[in-house]
Parts: structure tokens; sequence; C-alpha cells
């Protein structure tokens, strides 16, 4: 599910969020998650977003951005604030994020 607003270039910052789902995670996981993505990409500042999930629960996501500035001020928007809450209580066994900066971006086709 790649969706970028321009290609990933060197000095864009990439955050990447690795999450284990709860076997009994809520029901209403997937329409947060959509929605999560919907304000991700109308945040100033977002570059694009790759993600994956395995059949076990465990999934990578991995969003651009083209500043700290806008991890940060994505990271304190309101309804993003109550998804991480809601991650950590019902729908999360365990995560790690890391945030990183690009050196080098290439490659060929759409995934580029």
């Amino acid at each position: 599910m790649p969706h970028f607003t321009r290609p990933i270039q060197a000095g864009d910052y990439a955050v990447i969020f690795t999450a284990q789902r709860t076997a009994s995670g809520g029901a209403d996981y997937g329409a947060m998650a959509d929605r999560m993505l919907e304000l991700a990409r109308a945040q100033p500042g977002y570059v694009g977003i790759e993600s994956v999930r395995g059949g076990d629960g465990l999934g990578i996501t991995v969003s651009y951005w083209e500043s700290e500035e806008a991890i940060r001020n994505w990271k304190a928007n309101t309804e993003h604030l109550e998804a991480q809450r809601r991650g950590r209580e019902e729908w999360y066994s365990g995560f790690s994020l890391r945030v990183c900066r690009v050196e080098r971006a290439y490659g060929t086709g759409n995934l580029s």
C-alpha cells in the first residue's frame, strides 16, 4: 500500500513503526488505521507511507516526512494521540518506533 506525494529523497525522515497485534485487538482497528492514514496525508510535511502486515499480526509501517518538526506535529495530533493510547491499551502486545534520516534514495518503477 505505498502512497507518496513525491519521490523520497535524501534529507527526508523515515518513521519506522513495527507492531505486533493482539489476538483480541478491537473490531474498530481497521477504521482507525484508515483514519490515521487520511490524517497523515493531510499533515504538512507528509511525504509518503508504506505498510505491510503478516498473517501472524506483525506489521511494519514506514512513514516519510520532510522534517523532524513535521514528525513532532504528527505525533502531537489529537486524533493520533488517541490512536496511540488505544494501540498501547488494546491493539498491540508490543511495538517499536524508530526515526531515521534518509541518506540516499533510489529505485525503479512505481516503488521509487
